[in-house]
């Protein structure tokens, strides 16, 4: 990472003793300084934010009580015997949907 670039800017952060000396084994195993090695770290590191997922969890806890109320009746003895496979699907593809965008897949 050792370039010509002239380094003028400072960036000051609070850790803990631990925290701190987590880094500097981490920067010593790659062989790099402690500063070359968070610079590669943090600018290699993909942030993945996830924009609005209110309607996903929305969508899902309507789901959610659907399934309850559907249990209760069940045990309540209202009816014995139903097909959830489009239920269980469906809760399924928005699990893996919050899944995608809570590791940015």
């Amino acid at each position: 990472m050792k370039d010509n670039r002239k380094r003028a800017e400072t960036l000051t952060i609070r850790l803990t003793k631990a925290e701190k000396e987590m880094i500097k084994k981490k920067a010593i195993k790659t062989q790099l300084s402690v500063t070359d090695f968070l610079i590669a770290t943090s600018l290699r590191t993909e942030i993945h934010v996830a924009e609005d997922i209110k309607p996903l969890l929305t969508e899902m806890k309507r789901i959610g009580n659907n399934i309850n109320q559907i249990a209760m009746k069940i045990n309540a003895g209202a009816f014995h015997s139903a097909d959830f496979s489009e239920v269980i699907q469906g809760q399924r593809m928005l699990y893996q949907q919050l899944l995608r965008i809570a590791g940015g897949r």
